[in-house]
């Protein structure tokens, strides 16, 4: 079978999919106009600047220059080859696609080979571990605390829980056999390292385990239970490695992603038990961060794909505090936050046993607390209400958050709570709010005089393209489109090339598109460019709000800004010559340059 694939079935595979349906698995999109737009998922930034194309099938961010098509989008999301990513796209297209390698082997992402290397030795032991759980005597036991927790078989299976023997060179023996180095198997946190004599354990046994997988699916860390009291820590993960960073990570966020963006928000639980569980009761955009507090980037992640997060954590003091911190983290970067009640004592995993998974969709999911609601609740904890001091501090403490809203029906309908609560008269406390918003104004850095401002430096500012520039890109849109006046327009131009590099290696590549028998289609163009920077330009001109209708005046003129190009740069080596002969006293020369510039004005 040839590496390459054949035209005919890159344009069967583009066909098959839309563009905005797969950037959507990675990236929160919504329609503005004729485009959808959303966070750029290639570079950091709080302003969408990344932008999709329903009608033309490419992407392109304004602000770090990333774009090209569904292919492209794929291998740098991915981090994959083209062939790779065709292979995903075949598979969302329902595509009979076989491609191999001339080794044989199946196209890879384009890791490095020790991190590749990491990645498959993890998948060997999940599948290994999963069937030391399911399929022996020595895992039926941990298989039985299971089903008793509530897991099912088809849970067990998806989320590929598996079991590690309690040997101390079980899982090293495994991996040994196919050629893993116990160098390669302590760098990725599967072996640790004896201090007295420096010989090599199993870092995992006799526990539950749980594949970690990152954002593109791939297994890199395990979360290890322990089954008795004995056997400690109780939770024992996979240590910080080059794939692997638990502060980075989100269980169960590359299965949940497309859910996620589909509801709208994401359901944020404290461990992956519960995400489990709540899988098991029908929902499917649970993730949960890795024994960790919610972090930057997780937060970063998960505002790519929906502009809420419910909370969903232990009732007990421990879970309402991280609850409490998680959503100020997340309010903080302007994400809407809610959060779903359990009954105290319990955890969601403890709920769905107890009161069946449509109660739990129904009452606890179905039903949650608006973020000041839940602010309100959290501070009540440990306080004893009867008691006039702390019945106050609370009072105080509501009322500020109260007065932070920016929804005057939100402020009026929290207060008249506390109106009835607590039989407060409304007066009282719309005073109380008056007193609050004055003592915050007052807390505010002064405003410094206008002569004192010292203004920061603002962003640089794209610089706007020379007019030839532009003439350039304007024909070259064209050129993309229609095959026929490409070489028209080839042929107005003569002997004379695009000023901009890059643009006549555009062409270059262009013609020998169209030589190879291709129909003009700037996304499937792409495909064809070998360099990153001209598919960069090309979706920049595609992005371009270029009228598909034009007139034969309009297209001379560019033509012509491009011929005089060459001109006005002649005109202006000439006027720096003649400046320089004039310096010098040499009248006879400057004279004679005068006229060859005229010369040239003349002929533009």
């Amino acid at each position: 079978m040839a590496t390459r694939i054949p035209e005919d079935k890159i344009n069967e595979l583009k066909a098959s999919v839309d563009i905005v349906d797969v950037v959507s698995d990675y990236v929160q999109i919504k329609k503005q106009g004729r485009n959808y737009f959303g966070l750029c998922p290639f570079h950091g930034e709080n302003t969408p600047s990344f932008s999709v194309s329903p009608e033309k099938q490419i992407f392109h961010c304004f602000g770090c220059n990333a774009g090209g098509n569904v292919f492209t989008f794929l291998m740098d999301i991915e981090g994959v080859s083209f062939q790779a990513a065709a292979e995903k796209i075949a598979s969302r297209g329902n595509i009979h696609l076989e491609i191999e390698a001339p080794d044989g082997k199946s196209f890879e992402s384009q890791l490095p080979t020790e991190h590749l290397q990491i990645i498959e030795a993890h998948e060997l032991l999940a599948k290994f571990y999963n069937h030391l759980l399911v399929n022996t005597n020595e895992g039926a036991q941990a298989l039985e605390y299971l089903f008793k927790r509530g897991f099912t078989k088809e849970s067990i299976q998806k989320f590929q829980v598996g079991y590690s023997l309690p040997e101390w060179d079980f899982s090293m023996k495994f991996l040994e056999k196919r050629g893993f180095s116990h160098d390669l198997m302590e760098k990725a946190g599967l072996l640790g390292v004896r201090e007295k004599d420096g010989t090599y354990f199993d870092r995992f046994r006799n526990r539950l385990m749980f594949p970690l997988k990152d954002s593109k699916g791939k297994i890199i860390a395990f979360s290890a239970r322990a089954l008795t009291k004995d056997d400690q820590p109780k939770y024992l993960n996979t240590p910080e490695t080059v794939l692997f960073n638990k502060s980075s990570l989100l269980y169960n966020f590359y299965e949940a992603r497309s859910q996620i963006r589909k509801q709208g928000f994401a359901l944020l639980f404290e461990g992956f038990a519960d995400v489990i569980s709540a899988d098991s009761a029908g929902v499917k955009n649970g993730v949960a961060v890795m024994g960790t507090a919610l972090t930057e980037n997780h937060v970063k992640q998960l505002k790519r794909l929906a502009d809420s997060v419910m909370l969903c954590f232990d009732s007990d003091a421990a879970g309402e505090g991280a609850a409490y911190r998680a959503g100020m983290l997340l309010v903080s970067h302007g994400i809407s936050v809610s959060a779903a009640i359990l009954p105290e004592g319990l955890d969601p995993d403890d709920y769905i046993r107890n009161y069946g998974s449509e109660k739990f969709r129904a009452d606890v999911i179905g039903n949650p607390l608006t973020w000041t609601a839940f602010q309100l609740l959290h501070y009540r904890r440990g306080k004893n209400l009867r008691n006039e001091g702390e019945k106050l501090e609370y009072i105080e403490k509501a009322m500020i958050t109260i007065s932070e809203l920016e929804n005057a029906v939100e402020r009026d309908l929290y207060i008249r709570q506390l109106s009835e609560e607590f039989s407060l008269s409304l007066d009282a406390l719309l005073e109380q709010q008056q007193q609050v918003n004055i003592t915050r104004k007052n807390n505010q850095p002064p405003l410094l005089k206008h002569q004192d401002i010292q203004p920061t430096a603002p962003k640089p500012a794209r610089s706007p393209l020379p007019a030839h520039t532009i003439a350039e890109r304007q024909l070259i849109a064209r050129m993309l489109r229609d095959e026929e006046l490409a070489y028209r327009i080839m042929e107005m131009l003569g002997d004379t090339s695009f000023h901009f590099d890059e643009h006549q290696a555009i062409l270059t590549y262009l013609f020998g598109y169209y030589e190879e028998g291709n129909s003009p289609d700037p996304s499937l163009f792409l495909n064809y460019l070998p360099d990153k920077k001209l598919r960069t330009i090309v979706t920049e001109i595609e992005m371009l709000a270029i009228d598909n209708e034009y007139s034969e005046q309009e297209l001379r003129d560019y033509v012509n800004y491009v011929l005089k190009h060459p001109k006005m740069l002649m005109i202006k080596e000439k006027q720096a010559e003649q400046k320089v002969a004039e310096r010098k006293n040499d009248f006879a020369r400057a004279i004679e340059i005068a006229k060859e510039i005229i010369e040239l004005k003349r002929s533009l």
